[in-house]
Order: C-alpha cells, then sequence, then structure tokens
C-alpha cells in the first residue's frame, strides 16, 4: 500500500507539470494549409511546394504544409484576404489583383526598367524591409518575389506606338496604365483567364514577363513579342502567414520559416529568369516573332511611360504617403541590384 501511495502522488506530480502545448512528445504535427494561384506545374509553383517540404524536413515532422495550387483554396485575387480570414494560413498572389490595396508595394510595379526577374526580386525584398508599409501588419511577411520585364504580346506585330492603337491588352496594377500611356485600352485579369480571352479575341494582347508564353501556354495563341525591357515593370508577389498561426508557433519553427524563406528569395528570383529563357525558347519553336524597338521608338515608350511613374510619386504624396521616398528607394535598390 505504501508503495502504491508513493507511486499515485509521483503521477500526479508529473501530470500536473506545466508543459507547453508547443512542446508535447508525442503531438501531432501542426498542419498549414498554403494556397498558391500559379497552377500546380507552373515553375513558381514547384518552387513554392519545394518551400513547403523544406519547413517540413527542417522542422523533424513538426510542421506539415497541404498546398493547394491552381487557386483551388482561394483564387488570385482573394488570396490575400484568405490568408487574413484564416480560409488558407499561408498564401502566395500578386499585390496588383488587388488594386489600391497597397499603396505603397504598388510603386514596385511601376515601369521601371526591371532587367531580370533575380533583380526585381530582391529589389522586391530590399524595398519591403526599408518601408515597411502598415497595411501589410495583419499578416506575417515571409517574403517577396517578381518577376522579369514585363513586355508586350500581341497577336498583330506591334512595331510603333501607333500600331497599338485601338488594341485592348490585359494589364493589371501599373501596367493598366502603361497600356493607356502607350495608346491601347488596358483590360484587367488574372494570368488563369488570359490565355482563353486571347484565343476568343476579347483582347489583342498582353503585358507580362515572356515566362507566361510557356508556364501559362500563352504563345499558343499570341504570335509576336515586342521586346521593350527600358519600360520593364515587375509584378510583386507575397508569400504571407495569418498573423494568429504565425504567433502561435515556437520560436524554433519560426526560425526555420525565417532561414527557408530568406534562401528562397534567391531561388524564386533565379526561377524566374529561367522560366523567362524558358518562354523565349518555346516561343521561337511555334514560329513566333520577337520584335525588337528601334533606338528612336524605344526612347518615344520610354518618354511616353514616365508619366506614370511621376503621377504615382505626386499622388501618394498628396495622400500623405511616402510618394518620393518610394521611387528613390526603389531607383537606389535597384543600382545596388546591378541594372545595366
Amino acid at each position: 500500500m505504501k508503495n502504491f501511495a508513493v507511486l499515485f502522488f509521483a503521477v500526479v506530480a508529473l501530470v500536473s507539470i506545466q508543459v507547453p502545448a508547443h512542446v508535447h512528445a508525442g503531438d501531432d504535427p501542426v498542419k498549414l494549409t498554403y494556397s498558391i494561384f500559379f497552377p500546380p506545374a507552373h515553375g513558381q509553383a514547384e518552387l513554392g511546394t519545394a518551400w513547403a517540404k523544406e519547413i517540413e524536413k527542417r522542422s523533424g515532422g513538426k510542421i506539415k504544409i497541404d498546398v493547394f495550387a491552381g487557386g483551388t483554396l482561394t483564387a488570385a485575387p482573394e488570396v490575400y484576404d484568405g490568408v487574413v480570414n484564416g480560409i488558407s494560413d499561408i498564401g502566395m498572389s500578386c499585390f496588383a489583383y488587388t488594386r489600391g490595396r497597397f499603396p505603397i508595394m504598388e510603386a514596385l510595379d511601376l515601369p521601371v526598367g526591371y532587367p531580370s526577374g533575380k533583380v526585381a526580386t530582391l529589389v522586391a525584398n530590399g524595398y519591403y524591409k526599408a518601408m515597411k508599409p502598415q497595411t501589410l501588419d495583419e499578416v506575417k511577411v515571409l517574403y517577396l518575389h517578381a518577376h522579369g520585364p514585363g513586355l508586350l504580346h500581341t497577336k498583330k506585330p506591334v512595331k510603333t506606338m501607333e500600331d497599338l492603337k485601338g488594341m485592348k491588352i490585359r494589364s493589371t496594377g501599373f501596367s493598366a496604365k502603361v497600356v493607356e500611356a502607350l495608346g491601347a485600352t488596358p483590360v484587367a485579369m488574372p494570368q488563369g483567364e488570359t490565355y482563353e480571352a486571347l484565343q476568343k479575341g476579347v483582347v489583342d494582347g498582353t503585358f507580362t514577363p515572356i515566362e507566361t508564353l510557356k508556364g501559362w501556354k500563352q504563345a499558343e495563341v499570341v504570335k509576336y513579342t515586342t521586346d521593350c525591357p527600358d519600360i520593364g515593370y515587375t509584378t510583386a508577389m507575397f508569400v504571407v502567414m495569418n498573423l494568429k498561426k504565425w504567433n502561435a508557433l515556437p520560436d524554433d519553427i519560426k526560425k526555420i520559416f525565417a532561414a527557408v524563406s530568406e534562401e528562397w528569395i534567391a531561388k524564386h528570383g533565379e526561377a524566374w529568369d529561367s522560366l523567362d529563357q524558358e518562354g523565349k525558347d518555346f516561343a521561337l519553336s511555334l514560329k513566333n516573332e520577337i520584335i525588337a524597338l528601334a533606338p528612336a521608338e524605344n526612347q518615344r515608350w520610354v518618354s511616353a511611360v514616365a508619366p506614370v511613374i511621376d503621377s504615382f510619386k505626386k499622388s501618394a504624396n498628396e495622400k500623405g504617403l511616402p510618394g518620393d521616398k518610394a521611387i528613390a528607394e526603389i531607383q537606389r535598390l535597384l543600382q545596388e541590384h546591378g541594372k545595366k
């Protein structure tokens, strides 16, 4: 009886020890959902999935991330709010799909002449860290990435601004203002709707990185690419996490998320450039034509879109936002990361 009593009180004492929930031995892994708007076979969706697997690996199985690509959990424009509202725990999409929601981050999409996806991605992350806009305080920003220079892809050849007159061009965010500045009519739509819109003649072309010619098969429904990198815009993309889910993670797991996310910045930038080359090769394999602007015409395009940048700066300043600082920071980062 004495031994039983000793054993009983020992068990009671053990059970009463306060153990933090996140370190219970034998606990099931923390399960998270990840909504990605890219189709599953797209290189960026594959890279997002690889990021999730790396988190799982380094956490020793404490984290399990189920990836839903192709907008199957939340459509591209709903990804951000889906994360805020807990429909998904993590999300990847574009700031431009909710125009006006992130005014300071939208500056990244201006036609400043991004030379590559790698540079655009490094600029995007450096810019966020420098500006820290309050509009993103409702989520945990894990990292950003951005595509290579947005170019013009059309069903008919475009060699001058006059060729664009009367054309309807798919565009998002500030690329819509670029389209207007060049004399065409912008039509807003996500990438997932663009192939059919081109195929049916709803639009005559699209402003987008050349990678979409393969990644979204758009080379099948356009025949010409106007190479205009000096007005190359980008579309900044976010990978964000629900703030409550982030705050509930133990510090050691947070460090794993941070470390892997930092590594994936370079991976995304390099992947964008590889995908651009694949898109170009795919378009040429279909006998599509890439048109280089004549030097004088190129300067006309640069001059035509310059007011888009000035207008953003002025508008932001008038709203009490740091428009001057935003543009100066982007230009500084472009030089720092190797714009030629």
